[in-house]
């Protein structure tokens, strides 16, 4: 006999998946760096939203000598400032494509800031695809989600 509690249980349980599928599709969250060029493992990377807009910021250096650098390169305020920490992501919106884009996506390795888009890749939500603009020319990272515990 099926009690009357079953079909609550049901639409219970259905919600609670839809919304781990939802919550596993976002660009919010941590996201593992791996440069393009050599494969090598950098960093962990925060993207958050803060007054409705995206940003992200460093929160650990995974490569091997590079746990304390400073941003030797870079001009201003960030002139020999921890990359720990420092903001690499401010003020991108997201268009009704699902794509973010931004002004402010700033490279500490380069200390160069280009135009930048954001977006999951769509084989793998657990992908984000991050692409530099500088003039016409581009470049495309991808970067993997860090599963929390």
């Amino acid at each position: 006999m099926i009690s009357s509690k079953t079909p609550n249980r049901c639409i219970y349980l259905i919600c609670f998946l839809l919304c781990q599928i939802t919550w596993s599709q976002t660009v919010f969250g941590k996201w593992k760096t791996i440069d393009d060029r050599n494969g090598i493992t950098k960093a962990i990377i925060e993207i958050y939203k803060e007054d409705g807009l995206m940003h992200a910021k460093v929160v650990e250096i995974l490569e091997e000598g590079k746990k304390g650098a400073l941003c030797t390169k870079c001009d201003g305020e960030r002139k020999n400032k921890p990359i720990l920490g420092m903001k690499i992501m401010e003020d991108f919106e997201k268009n009704n494509k699902g794509i973010y884009k931004g002004d402010e996506l700033f490279d500490p390795e380069q200390a160069m800031t280009f135009k930048g888009r954001v977006w999951l890749d769509e084989d793998n939500k657990d992908r984000l695809k991050v692409r530099g603009y500088l003039a016409f020319l581009y470049r495309t990272q991808t970067w993997h989600r860090v599963e929390e515990n």
